[in-house]
């Protein structure tokens, strides 16, 4: 199955979020949440940024339960988004997508206008 990046169209509540998550990608987050019987009214999605990688600076994904008084909030496609103050900093106006493009070549995928370089695999990047 091939697909193209798709770019996330932000609806009217969504006008306020600095993270976007593509319909794509909710329904691959939703499918995992399923596959692993999480609690889908407890689990977050956790975008982030650690140092580290071959530009400088890694993605982080993850979902969790935990959430901190201090985290970002957004609610996209049913899923609730949390990234702390920090690595929004990094992030802010980042799409996240998925692509599926067959054995091997499927996964969440980074679109930062923040970047001002990335590594070949998309999964680091420099500001």
């Amino acid at each position: 199955m091939s697909d193209t990046a798709a770019t996330a169209t932000p609806t009217q509540a969504d006008t306020e979020a600095r993270i976007f998550l593509t319909e794509r990608a909710a329904e691959e987050v939703k499918r995992i949440i399923a596959q692993e019987e999480l609690d889908p009214a407890k689990i977050r999605l956790r975008v982030g940024v650690k140092g580290g990688g071959c530009s400088g600076f890694s993605y982080l994904l993850d979902l969790t339960e935990t959430q901190k008084e201090t985290d970002e909030v957004f609610d996209q496609h049913g899923i609730t988004i949390i990234c702390d103050p920090k690595s929004l900093l990094y992030l802010s106006g980042t799409t996240v997508d998925y692509k599926d493009e067959g054995i091997g070549s499927r996964g969440f995928i980074f679109q930062n206008p923040n970047a001002t370089s990335s590594c070949g695999c998309g999964s680091s990047f420099a500001i």
